[in-house]
């Protein structure tokens, strides 16, 4: 059955997969949310590594901040499809706008020179080195008692 494309190739599949889970954002059509910052994390022996899919996005689409020991990947778009006939009248125009972003906790004594990044085919790597815990220092403060 042939289906316009503003349903994709699976809309009974995207039907019944939206009654389980919240309702999507405005998304572009074709592109399920289920696919954009997918995360792949691997303990190495000196470090993590995070590889993060970011399918349809450019390198100036994707920004990274470090602040209080969370690593946070924001990724922005805007899309514009226009399909004309033979006289220059649409027969369809869609546009997309949208942003996402993920947390990762990386710890406190990460620094921004701890972290390398490198954006190549749709996925961003991100690696940083282990950090020993610092132990905590219990001190025993007794109040004195007057008699």
């Amino acid at each position: 059955m042939l289906m316009p494309s503003i349903f994709g190739e699976n809309l009974f599949d995207d039907f019944f997969n939206e009654m389980t889970r919240p309702a999507r954002s405005f998304m572009s059509y074709n592109t399920p949310t289920s696919n954009i910052m997918r995360t792949d994390v691997k303990e190495l022996e000196h470090g993590y590594e995070l590889d993060i899919d970011l399918p349809g996005y450019k390198k100036e689409d994707v920004q990274a901040e470090l602040k209080d020991g969370y690593l946070t990947i924001s990724a922005s778009t805007k899309k514009e499809n226009d399909e004309k006939d033979t006289n220059g009248k649409y027969i369809r125009r869609e546009r997309y706008a949208g942003t996402c972003s993920r947390s990762f906790y990386v710890g406190e004594d990460t620094t921004q020179e701890d972290i390398k990044a490198k954006f190549e085919d749709g996925t961003l790597k991100i690696s940083f080195p282990k950090k020993e815990a610092k132990p905590a220092i219990e001190e025993s403060k007794f109040i004195s008692i007057e008699g």
